[in-house]
């Protein structure tokens, strides 16, 4: 999905920059074309998990910290993707581009970034992450 356009956008850009500038462009350029394709993908579910593996078969400790920490609310399939970064080279170096940070997995609530493992695990224990996904209707409000 992400590899066309990421391609492209890298292969437009290498021409058009001097062999010394070449690797620093490449790590840190994104066409708009792979930002829209990216964008919509952040903006498709509800909550969308950019990981390394899936959440059956998660493929490093961080990415099933996070699918442990969203199991536990239970969220309905209909409101939640996951893309695994570890198929498609391009998603894994455009999604940290995307969103300025530099690790996987990458959760993202409403269309917004959240933050990747340490951030998430913060968020469960002190009660935000519950409250944000019941905030944009994920899952339902606990009555008090």
């Amino acid at each position: 999905m992400f590899q066309s356009a990421l391609r492209t956008s890298l292969s437009l850009h290498r021409s058009t920059v001097s062999s010394s500038l070449r690797s620093q462009s490449f790590r840190r350029f994104l066409s708009q074309e792979a930002r829209t394709k990216i964008q919509a993908a952040v903006t498709e579910y509800p909550v969308v998990l950019f990981m390394k593996g899936n959440p059956e078969q998660p493929m490093c400790g961080f990415s099933r910290g996070v699918v442990k920490i969203l199991s536990a609310f239970d969220i309905p399939p209909e409101k939640f993707k996951t893309y695994n970064v570890l198929e498609d080279l391009e998603l894994r170096t455009g999604i940290k581009e995307f969103s300025e940070w530099p690790t996987i997995p990458q959760l993202y609530v409403n269309g917004e970034f959240v933050g990747g493992s340490d951030i998430a695990l913060s968020m469960f224990q002190s009660g935000e992450l519950e409250t944000l996904l019941e905030q944009h209707g994920v899952i339902p409000k606990v009555s008090s």
